[in-house]
């Protein structure tokens, strides 16, 4: 059997119908959209366009979508920018324990700022409780960041409750969402959510580009300087092409939203009776909310065995799964989301999140579940 791509989460095929748009663009325009001449409009057109689709199909006004180089720079330009119009000192931020490092990392860097903030913890499936979000407002909280789901084992947190508690109080509140678009039907108008963070190629798109929205009458400084581009928002020439290519992937990935969850939903359970049959399921722990998550991610433990070594030897059968922690030195670190989960040790140290795409199929789910079993034979004797 061919090689089987089971690491979705971390970065997608890009789409057929994704590229051929990409190239339509660069072969055939070139300006520059801040040009006045009719290169720049064309390209401005083009960005307008794009701008104007992708509000459309996530449910916001044009003008509330700033283009970026992907959901690393959208958490950023949120919760830096919102902050930075704020002022850090005397300022407070809620986030999760689970939360991405672009998330985290920005936190840390506000609290080197002088900002204060508050990392609510999560159950054993990974969820966040509403009244622990509740319990660490103070009066001078400003912002609270949630991941919608997450990215190693795919919980959905409650959005739409913590949304509408921020605004009963006027705390802003941010999302990213860059995991959940296209397996879970978000419209930023109907959430309570004020910023919410995508990347296209999470979804069949182009690496290098995302999205931060940005609702109306919130004001966010800009990291990066040296033009007027996004309406001060966001320096820089636009990636045209790139920016093309991800509203062609947010059409497919909305359009055919249903279609996507039913087919990960199925490759799912396909994997998960397999190993049943294989293994049995006293051999593996399925880590998670198993009623709140996203369909294309599924984390599972193989205790006495461990995560690095069943890895290695996924990647020898073809296999590419991943474990969702950082790799520091060519070895892996404990996930700092299955840590926060509080998950016993043979549990954390034997993780291996699989994630679902568009091109995988059920033989390769059944396939994937027989080399696991003769895998851990192999690596228990």
């Amino acid at each position: 059997m061919k090689s089987i791509y089971l690491d979705h989460a971390a970065s997608t095929p890009v789409h057929p119908e994704v590229a051929q748009r990409m190239m339509n663009v660069m072969t055939g325009q070139y300006g520059n959209a801040s040009s006045v001449h009719a290169f720049g409009r064309e390209a401005k057109k083009i960005i307008s366009g794009a701008r104007d689709q992708i509000a459309a199909l996530l449910g916001c006004q044009s003008d509330e979508l700033v283009f970026t180089a992907g959901g690393t720079e959208s958490d950023n330009l949120a919760i830096l920018g919102m902050l930075e119009s704020l002022g850090t000192k005397g300022k407070h931020v809620i986030t999760s324990a689970i939360e991405h490092h672009a998330v985290l990392h920005t936190c840390h860097e506000l609290e080197r700022q002088g900002c204060e903030v508050t990392y609510v913890p999560v159950d054993s499936t990974g969820r966040v409780s509403v009244e622990d979000i509740v319990g660490a407002i103070k009066d001078n909280t400003v912002l609270v960041t949630i991941m919608y789901g997450n990215n190693e084992v795919g919980t959905v947190q409650p959005i739409a409750e913590i949304g509408e508690v921020c605004r009963s109080r006027g705390i802003v509140f941010h999302s990213d969402a860059v995991q959940a678009l296209g397996s879970e039907a978000i419209s930023c108008r109907d959430l309570p959510v004020d910023m919410w963070s995508f990347s296209a190629h999470k979804i069949n798109g182009p690496q290098g580009v995302g999205a931060l929205v940005v609702r109306r009458g919130l004001s966010v400084s800009p990291r990066l300087f040296g033009g007027l581009q996004e309406k001060k928002r966001r320096a820089g020439t636009e990636n045209m092409a790139g920016i093309a290519g991800f509203a062609a992937a947010v059409e497919l990935a909305v359009r055919n939203m249903e279609q996507r969850i039913q087919h990960y939903s199925g490759l799912r359970s396909t994997l998960l009776q397999g190993l049943r049959q294989e293994i049995g399921e006293d051999s593996f722990v399925i880590n998670g909310n198993l009623d709140h998550y996203l369909p294309h991610i599924l984390n599972i433990s193989f205790p006495g065995s461990n995560t690095e070594s069943m890895l290695m030897n996924l990647d020898m059968e073809g296999i590419a799964a991943a474990s969702g922690s950082a790799c520091t030195s060519g070895s892996l670190e404990v996930s700092h989301v299955l840590q926060s989960m509080k998950l016993s040790d043979p549990v954390l140290r034997s993780a291996i999140r699989f994630s679902f795409g568009l091109g995988n199929t059920t033989q390769e789910m059944e396939y994937t579940a027989q080399k696991i079993g003769t895998i851990l034979n192999r690596l228990r004797k």
